[in-house]
């Protein structure tokens, strides 16, 4: 008896385990998916998205199984943007503001009517997952002097990073904006784990504004 009540916990353990496991796999795929489908859709005008945006940092939560749930079956946000970032095989949807289902499928404006590659600092938060493939997680492995692509689908803007540092989430004077300067700062948010308080803070500075074409728009391809 005390040999079959072993070999029971022990496949209980690892059905458990498997379940676990998988489960982790399928929200990841699930996420992954969302966001191949939110940057491939059309971008629409920011000032029609910005009005029901928010934009409180402090009620962005970390990426549960319900929330991708929700994300998936819930109404979705019109992209008014994209980035992308080819060293690090990053490819994203910018969304108005911070809505947690939104940041399940890609990044979020911080501030209300920052315009990119306008004088200012244009701001996104993004998750970082535990797989970092995923949403803002390739952050992790980008250096100094790589480019950024910012589109609002009109204009391709061109930063080149001159920041890379890990800061606690108290730490909120990256995201100001410094006279004379056209800046671009990516922010990590909240994880794919709750209690997460590092964030990791990539600066760029403006380097060319250019007319959208088939070219220059194969970066968010």
């Amino acid at each position: 008896m005390k040999k079959f009540l072993k070999y029971f916990l022990v496949v209980v353990l690892l059905v458990v385990g498997l379940a676990l496991i998988f489960n982790r796999q399928i929200k990841n795929a699930l996420v992954n998916q969302m966001t191949n489908s939110a940057v491939s859709s059309k971008i629409v005008s920011s000032s029609s998205s910005s009005k029901k945006a928010n934009y409180d940092f402090k009620k962005i939560t970390a990426v549960d199984n319900q929330l991708v749930v929700s994300a998936a079956t819930g109404e979705k946000s019109d992209a008014i943007g994209k980035i992308a970032i080819p060293s690090v095989g990053l490819k994203l949807p910018i969304f108005a503001g911070l809505n947690n289902e939104d940041l399940v499928r890609g990044a979020g404006t911080m501030k209300e009517d920052q315009k990119m590659g306008a004088e200012g600092n244009y701001a996104l938060a993004g998750h970082h997952m535990s797989d970092e493939s995923l949403l803002f997680g390739p952050l992790a492995k980008a250096k100094l002097g790589d480019k950024i692509y910012l589109t609002d689908g009109k204009k391709v803007y061109v930063y080149k990073t001159t920041l890379k540092t890990v800061v606690n989430k108290s730490e909120v004077q990256y995201i100001y904006d410094v006279p004379g300067k056209k800046l671009l700062t990516l922010v990590t948010c909240a994880s794919g784990e709750a209690g997460e308080v590092d964030r990791t803070i990539i600066q760029a500075e403006l380097v060319s504004t250019k007319s959208a074409t088939k070219a220059n728009m194969k970066y968010f391809e």
